[in-house]
């Protein structure tokens, strides 16, 4: 049987997509990538296209989807995910996780050869990396699982890696990863063997390991496909917000004294610039005494600081089984530089530690430059309300309802062990 995968990488700022077809036992492999942050959902899809184009088969051909599912930077993974599942929704096939620091695993077996346990070391940034160790078995060819993906601190790389060498589960010890590039004393440890040159994972090793993973049956329904997360700290509980703390637990003074967005909650000191951003950007704002009481009413509220002054804000209600977004403005000096997807990350954070299910938000229907950043963010179309919103001359606009399903702890249980060939 033929079998042709597609397969996404965008947990970097690298933008990968390969296709992988297997033509009676002769395996054919075709991909290109993009190099460019926070540009990836605007060029996978006409890179997948290219790829079939180039490959001489249509999305009716393919059997599954492949996507890096991380670790790695939260909106990328996303993407990946998103339009994994979109696609195999649409086609009717299953899609197949494969965990982004594997994959490079993959490639420096691919390109060196040998048994060495493969040590992976991802810049997490914030002084931190994404860590894991992987063991090839040279009878069968599969992978195993020495360590799974963590997240470390800088600090604590020597000691993982004595960890590793302690289990005694292999004799020679090969680094990757741009941890090596972003801390250079990585390369100086202590019982490494080699530093191999594989720095980010590539699509063509996703897909690689995911036909390992077609031939042995290990695919997933595309509705328990989720990112794989490491960070078990992306915001504060609800006593340590009280406190006033706020954003992510590690970026600290650190982000801020950078010129580096910091994600904090909303006090009554924000809502002069707050309110004068909503003023900007919409034709019916908030008033800052709707912001005073939204605080009072103790709906989740955060804003974006940036050198001392507010770039962006969020507020959010939370029901008994949804999260609502009510409003996110970004000043139009700080846009286009992801700032509405750090708030709206946080928000869906937030969400998640409540146990909520989803998140839902209104759209004016003439407001496409926004439907266009939900539906990248993972947004889809829900319901209409008819004549939701104020508009000109007394008349009234609709909203477009947009939902997004956030991963449930169940769900990125099932599917955050990813594959291992």
């Amino acid at each position: 049987m033929d079998v042709h995968i597609v397969a996404f990488e965008t947990s970097t700022a690298h933008c990968d997509v390969a296709v992988l077809s297997c033509l009676q036992g002769e395996i054919r492999l075709v991909s290109r990538f993009h190099d460019g942050a926070a540009e990836h959902a605007q060029h996978v899809l006409p890179m997948v296209d290219a790829l079939l184009r180039q490959a001489g088969i249509d999305r009716g051909r393919l059997c599954a989807v492949a996507f890096g599912q991380g670790p790695g930077g939260f909106t990328g993974l996303r993407v990946a995910c998103g339009l994994a599942q979109g696609m195999a929704f649409a086609l009717g096939i299953p899609v197949i996780p494969v965990p982004s620091l594997l994959a490079m695993a993959e490639q420096d077996f691919t390109g060196q050869g040998g048994e060495s346990v493969r040590l992976v070391l991802q810049d997490a940034r914030m002084e931190e990396l994404y860590a894991a160790a992987y063991a090839r078995d040279g009878a069968s060819g599969r992978w195993s699982t020495v360590h799974a993906p963590c997240l470390l601190g800088r600090e604590d790389a020597g000691a993982w890696v004595a960890h590793i060498r302690r289990e005694g589960v292999g004799s020679a010890f090969r680094l990757l990863g741009d941890g090596v590039d972003a801390f250079p004393e990585l390369a100086a440890l202590p019982g490494l063997d080699a530093v191999g040159s594989e720095r980010l994972p590539q699509a063509a090793a996703v897909a690689r390991l995911a036909h390992a993973a077609w031939l042995r049956g290990e695919t997933l329904d595309p509705a328990l496909a989720a990112p794989l997360y490491v960070r078990d700290k992306v915001a504060y509980t609800t006593r340590e917000r009280e406190q006033g703390k706020g954003g992510n637990p590690r970026a600290g003074a650190q982000a801020a004294s950078a010129g580096a967005i910091a994600i904090a909650d909303m006090t009554n000191a924000h809502v002069a610039q707050a309110a004068e951003i909503e003023r900007s950007v919409q034709t019916h704002p908030w008033t800052e005494k709707n912001f005073h009481d939204a605080l009072a009413a103790g709906y989740g509220a955060w804003v974006a600081v940036q050198e001392g002054r507010v770039a962006g804000f969020c507020l959010q209600m939370l029901a008994p089984d949804v999260a609502h977004l009510l409003l996110i403005a970004v000043d139009r000096r700080c846009q286009r530089r992801g700032v509405g997807a750090q708030l709206l990350a946080h928000a869906e954070a937030h969400a998640l530690q409540q146990g909520l299910a989803s998140i839902i938000l209104e759209v004016r229907r003439s407001n496409l430059r926004a439907q266009a950043f939900y539906r990248e963010h993972g947004f889809a179309e829900l319901s209409v309300r008819k004549g939701y919103y104020p508009a000109q001359d007394g008349a009234r606009e609709d909203a477009l309802v947009l939902q997004k399903i956030l991963p449930s702890e169940e769900m990125s249980r099932v599917s955050g062990g990813g594959v291992v060939s």
